[in-house]
């Protein structure tokens, strides 16, 4: 994966958008169902763990970046490949730890972008086969393990960095090694690059999960998508580049604030300090509530949710990280039937949290218990009956105010993760509020653009490959929206992409000539969403009081609320 830095807003588009090909839906049936996978980054740079000669990669610095990073010549670094000895990998262990957790699909990398195949390959000898003790293909393994044990099999590789056979580096920076230097990057891609794809199709991976296709053109892309052209039922991710796309669309490390694309999966770390690769110096984790409430926040958006898990230099899972999926695996098996299979909720904000829908019924995910112990909710159709899903024979009562639904509910919360309320209707669901995001799609300004890419509108349009960026060296900058007449607005959702620039902001609404905050608050980063005391006006604006750096905003949206 690639670190979090602020790159150019073209690499930004290629990385992290949502651009995707009309896809064949029955192709993408499973995938879509799944809603949730485990992504696995493995590799040399497990043995460092973040740590070389004494020197840490930061704390926002990736483990699988350390050869880059730490500017480690590249004979020392192949030389770990003598260490690589892990006793503890099983390909069968893990494959069922991910089953028992409620994971329906697994990514593995094959090679990132240290040039190292977790396979057999008779294109470069730097390879787990050929260069290390351990003389295990994994990427056989696993196969192998996901075809016993029914799980569906997907594999990461970087086709354009490669910093030891030839590729490219991030941005085009200067190389460290004069090794690397005067290289032949279309050698690199016949060579290297389509022989180990051909190599990879030979395990039937069900997705190929491209990255960061630096320097790649429309002709290199060409010539590497040519050789998955007979392979049609592969899905594969949009960041092959040069403008190929692909069946789904990949936000890194955030969420977006509300997505028109069919699909897209958001791919987040365990680790609270946000790296792929495992660092021993890593004490941060992200905890079974945060990411319990992400995936019940990606499906309501009808997005998938892939969690990566980052193995040491043994091949073992952190314990942490095991404890962690392991209470949302004894979530889903309760409550699973709210996200497997599901569609976005036909609410698109709810006070008290999200919901997702199936056919007749309406999930409900109460993340914020409400303290008079009901809820409301703006439904326009004929409730059967309603029951929390851990007890579906206790029935709710209900009540219709002013046509909204109210569900009366106990005074606690029965879970404190998650708590979910089925609503078996008549009908498909249907809203009483014509338009929930009146923000959506809506005309907007801003204090800069920094090019023609960074427009101000695009930050409301909801699509994953556009975003608004002020221009360079702003110490303060806005965004204002038009929302055409005046709206009741109550909540808002921002993703910022590429960590978090913005350190102090607050929401505000037009009244006359002046600007009345309504919200204030810091950081943003890739997932921020915050709801107010209803406000009534036209225009509103984000206003950014403070940054550590140029921000870009992905997705912005405000939502409803009388």
């Amino acid at each position: 994966m690639k670190k979090v830095v602020v790159a150019s807003v073209l690499l930004c588009l290629i990385f992290s958008g949502f651009a995707q090909n009309t896809t064949n839906d029955a192709k993408m049936a499973w995938w879509s169902n799944a809603r949730y996978g485990m992504f696995i980054h493995w590799g040399l740079y497990a043995i460092p763990a973040g740590s070389w000669n004494g020197k840490e990669t930061g704390r926002n610095r990736d483990g699988a970046w350390i050869v880059r990073d730490l500017k480690i010549p590249i004979a020392d670094y192949k030389a770990l490949a003598a260490q690589f000895n892990p006793k503890q990998f099983n390909a069968d262990e893990w494959v069922a730890f991910a089953k028992s957790v409620g994971m329906k699909y697994i990514v593995i990398t094959s090679k990132h972008h240290d040039g190292f195949a977790m396979f057999k390959s008779s294109a470069s000898a730097f390879n787990v086969v050929d260069a290390t003790p351990f003389k295990t293909d994994v990427v056989a393994a696993i196969a192998t393990a996901c075809k016993k044990q029914g799980m569906k099999f997907g594999l990461y590789y970087s086709q354009s960095q490669d910093w030891t056979n030839g590729g490219a580096n991030y941005g085009n920076d200067p190389w460290w090694d004069e090794s690397q230097k005067n290289r032949d990057y279309d050698k690199y891609i016949d060579e290297i690059v389509i022989p180990q794809v051909k190599e990879l199709l030979a395990f039937h991976p069900d997705i190929i999960w491209w990255d960061t296709p630096v320097n790649m053109t429309k002709e290199r892309a060409g010539r590497i998508k040519a050789v998955l052209n007979t392979y049609p039922d592969i899905i594969i991710n949009n960041r092959l580049g040069g403008g190929v796309g692909g069946d789904f669309g990949t936000p890194e490390q955030a969420i977006p604030a509300f997505s028109n694309d069919n699909y897209w999966e958001s791919c987040l770390t365990t680790s609270g300090t946000n790296t792929w690769g495992f660092k021993s110096s890593d004490k941060v984790w992200k905890t079974p509530g945060f990411l319990i409430r992400s995936i019940i926040e990606i499906a309501s958006k009808g997005g998938n949710l892939l969690l990566n898990v980052g193995p040491d230099a043994q091949g073992a899972f952190p314990p942490a990280v095991k404890d962690t999926l392991e209470v949302m695996g004894n979530w889903m098996k309760i409550n699973g039937e709210s996200i497997y299979g599901t569609s976005a909720g036909v609410f698109p904000y709810l006070k008290f949290g999200r919901c997702t829908q199936k056919d007749n019924k309406l999930y409900l995910h109460v993340l914020n218990w409400p303290t008079d112990g009901k809820l409301k909710i703006p439904l326009q159709n004929d409730v059967l009956k309603a029951y929390m899903l851990a007890s579906p024979k206790t029935l709710l009562q209900l009540s219709k105010q002013d046509k909204y639904l109210y569900i009366k509910v106990p005074t606690k919360a029965p879970d404190t993760l998650a708590t979910v309320i089925v609503l078996e209707l008549k009908g498909v669901p249907q809203s009483l509020i014509g338009n929930l995001i009146p923000s959506l799609n809506k005309s907007a300004t801003a204090s800069s653009e920094a090019d023609i890419n960074s427009k101000a509108d695009y930050a409301f349009d909801a699509k994953g490959n556009t975003l608004w960026k002020p221009a360079k060296n702003q110490q303060t900058a806005w965004l204002s929206v038009d929302m055409g007449e005046q709206t009741s607005i109550g909540a808002i959702a921002i993703n910022e992409y590429a960590g978090t620039n913005i350190q102090q902001f607050q929401l505000e609404y037009k009244v006359g000539d002046n600007w009345i905050p309504c919200l204030k608050g810091t950081s943003v980063g890739g997932n921020f969403q915050a709801s107010f005391k209803p406000v009534k006006a036209q225009f509103f604006r984000l206003n950014i009081l403070k940054m550590n750096n140029t921000p870009q905003i992905k997705s912005i949206q405000l939502f409803f609320d009388e």
